[in-house]
């Protein structure tokens, strides 16, 4: 079925809560990393969902956070972004009766623009139903939200309801993304993000928040396999040690791990180098920041 009707729609929420894992089940693909550690999108990441005539863009969103360096305003600013000249909002919040402050943040920000929205009350398999009743009520108060859909990212339960409800924020315009694509990421893009959500997994504390990865060779031979050279940046010496590992046991973890949901990502066999550089203070250095890929609109 041709598609002839598109809708762009943010994806909004404090850290946590499941933005990239709702993305993720919409599309059908991994296209964003997750983790349990706040701030693990950094960059504002299209999902493309085609569904009979219509064709979804979801822009999945860092979390809304206090920022604490040049890199967390650059961050906070991809949200403020995100929130302007979208078809609808969906909002993210967990299964609690209570509007915190990351919410209220975002809530201000959509009255102030009368931004359509979607309250979307994720991880519902973790509460009984009739808590919901209370989590609905507390937003509803807040905000005139178009509809209250609960979900759970991890199970699917609610997804269809979710899915029907976007498409009806679609308008008639030309398809913006082709058939056989799910995200605007580069390829070297997804595998770069793969590296750094196994550091995610891998390391504790303030080490994973201060990695940066560049890929510095991706290209394929004839015979189909990649080749992959990925440079990880830290901030300190000593956490480059903390990457290394005793023996490079922690790196070698790191690559396996990532080696293989790149090759499931990309279909095929892939060679992964990795080394492991120090760049102190990046996240506070623009040019750094921009180096690495984080650019904002504005």
């Amino acid at each position: 079925m041709p598609i002839t009707k598109e809708a762009m729609i943010t994806v909004c929420g404090r850290p946590n809560v499941g933005k990239s894992s709702l993305t993720n089940a919409l599309v059908g693909e991994k296209i964003a990393i997750v983790s349990s550690k706040p701030q693990t999108t950094r960059n504002r990441i299209f999902g493309v969902v085609n569904s009979g005539d219509t064709q979804l863009v979801l822009m999945d969103t860092p979390g809304l956070h206090k920022a604490q360096n040049r890199l967390g305003d650059y961050m906070v600013q991809v949200v403020e972004e995100s929130l302007s000249d979208v078809d609808a909002v969906m909002m993210l919040v967990e299964p609690i009766a209570h509007v915190g402050k990351p919410e209220q943040i975002l809530l201000e920000r959509l009255r102030k623009r009368k931004e359509r929205a979607v309250l979307v009350i994720n991880k519902i398999d973790t509460v009984k139903k009739e808590a919901l009743l209370a989590v609905m009520a507390a937003y509803q108060n807040e905000y005139a939200f178009d509809a209250v859909i609960p979900v759970s990212a991890r199970t699917g339960e609610g997804l269809e309801d979710l899915l029907h409800t976007l498409k009806g924020y679609a308008q008639e315009g030309p398809q913006l993304f082709p058939d056989d694509m799910t995200t605007d990421q580069s390829d070297s893009q997804v595998c770069a993000e793969i590296v750094r959500e196994k550091i995610l997994y891998c390391l504790q504390r303030e080490v994973p928040h201060g990695v940066a990865i560049e890929v510095t060779k991706f290209s394929q031979r004839a015979n189909d396999i990649i080749d992959l050279d990925v440079t990880i940046y830290c901030e300190k010496a000593s956490h480059k040690g903390i990457l290394i590992g005793k023996g490079g046991e922690m790196l070698k973890k790191i690559s396996t791990m990532a080696r293989a949901d790149i090759e499931r990502f990309m279909g095929a066999k892939v060679y992964l180098q990795t080394w492991v550089k120090v760049k102190e203070n990046w996240r506070d250095q623009l040019s750094a920041i921009r180096g690495f890929g984080y650019r904002s609109e504005n």
